[in-house]
């Protein structure tokens, strides 16, 4: 399903969005996350897929491949760390926020706890942080997490709690342990008195729009028309739509949004005009954004910033991550998980039929940008969905490199 958005905004960034999310306390939280050493020193790659777009029948295709990020193989290894720096400098202001991620600051953040609900990516990402500066961490899990994704969060020593409920409920029952505990929520969604966080936490993913800028600067190419970005709660496409609106002004791309069918919570926000809840089982293979929800300060932004919204099938995104893993002799292949396919999943749905391309303006001179925004963060299921496990397309991607290599 695809909608347009009456409300999508083309004129500078509006004043009243400057306090949710703005580039200068993006590029803040860029400086504070540079010296953990699980991050990538380098930006992240800005794959060209010349093959593909012109099989897609557009000027260029790009893929920002955030499984280069860091050793937690995901975008979110930007956003709960962030936020993490933002609260603890704020509970004990003797801190420096640069040199939270850098130095041993135990002695003074041990006796603090954070707890958080997640599908996965974040909750990782939240550990590691934690583990790094010295503070506890309880993760919630609900029922459709996978063990594998359970072992990865409590390798970075963090306490699992695990509900039989879905993602929204695990929300519930962190704000709950929280509130009973006298623990710290870090959570990408808001609700009603709590919203601090998530907006640090979309600060942070303001990184990847902040090196996609430099890179086209650096390349001296042409902004892109068209970016598709991943839904989930509304955090990571609200970062990054805000950011490249923020930077491009009134030329700013056509932002679209991308989610599954079954986990609609934006979709149907566009219709309704309000934030909203999904329609559908939420249940998802693309585990991060099997999202029933969403979040309403992500929402005041995407309400002027996306221009359309579109729902994909499961089986749109498997194919989207079998056709990034074949890669060709121009096309590097690329790792991209379940979630991290969804934005060119959303982008062969629409190049495939006339009637949507017309309706988002997509055509032989459009210039697209997707963002892979997780590798193969649950292995097993990467391989089970691609016939090819992530270790033997990686190999092939180091092949390509090399052989392609100026």
């Amino acid at each position: 399903m695809l909608t347009h958005n009456p409300k999508a905004n083309h004129g500078a960034y509006p004043d009243s969005l400057q306090t949710i999310l703005n580039i200068r306390a993006a590029d803040e939280s860029r400086r504070w996350l540079v010296p953990w050493q699980r991050l990538s020193r380098e930006a992240t790659p800005l794959w060209r897929l010349p093959e593909l777009a012109a099989r897609l029948s557009i000027a260029q295709l790009a893929v920002k491949d955030e499984s280069f990020r860091s050793e937690l193989g995901s975008f979110k290894a930007l956003g709960a760390p962030a936020a993490l720096i933002r609260l603890l400098a704020r509970l004990n202001p003797v801190l420096d926020p640069a040199q939270l991620l850098s130095s041993n600051n135990r002695g003074q953040v041990s006796g603090i706890t954070v707890i958080s609900a997640t599908d996965g990516n974040h909750g990782r990402a939240l550990a590691a942080a934690a583990q790094t500066v010295g503070c506890q961490c309880v993760i919630v899990l609900h029922a459709h997490v996978s063990a594998e994704r359970e072992s990865a969060i409590a390798a970075y020593g963090a306490r699992i709690v695990r509900i039989s409920g879905n993602y929204d409920e695990s929300v519930t029952e962190a704000a709950r342990l929280a509130a009973a505990h006298g623990w710290h929520v870090v959570s990408d969604t808001s609700y009603d008195g709590y919203e601090a966080i998530p907006r640090d936490v979309m600060q942070g993913y303001g990184t990847i729009a902040a090196e996609i800028t430099e890179q086209l600067d650096a390349q001296q190419a042409e902004p892109f028309t068209h970016v598709l970005l991943q839904g989930g709660v509304g955090g990571m496409a609200a970062g990054l739509a805000s950011y490249l609106w923020q930077h491009y002004g009134d030329q700013r791309p056509r932002f679209i949004v991308v989610e599954p069918e079954q986990a609609d919570c934006l979709y149907q926000s566009a219709l309704q005009g309000r934030a909203s809840r999904a329609t559908g089982s939420v249940d998802s293979v693309m585990a991060g954004l099997a999202c029933g929800e969403t979040s309403p300060l992500a929402w005041q932004v995407l309400e002027q910033a996306i221009d359309d919204f579109l729902t994909i099938q499961d089986e749109d995104a498997v194919r989207a991550m079998q056709t990034l893993a074949a890669g060709s002799p121009r096309d590097v292949p690329v790792v991209a998980g379940e979630s991290g396919a969804a934005g060119l999943a959303g982008l062969q749905v629409l190049a495939a039929d006339p009637a949507r391309r017309a309706a988002v303006r997509l055509n032989g001179q459009s210039r697209v940008l997707v963002v892979n925004t997780e590798g193969a963060t649950a292995p097993n299921v990467y391989e089970a969905l691609v016939g090819e496990s992530a270790s033997s397309v990686a190999k092939r991607q180091a092949r390509w490199m090399v052989d392609h290599a100026q």
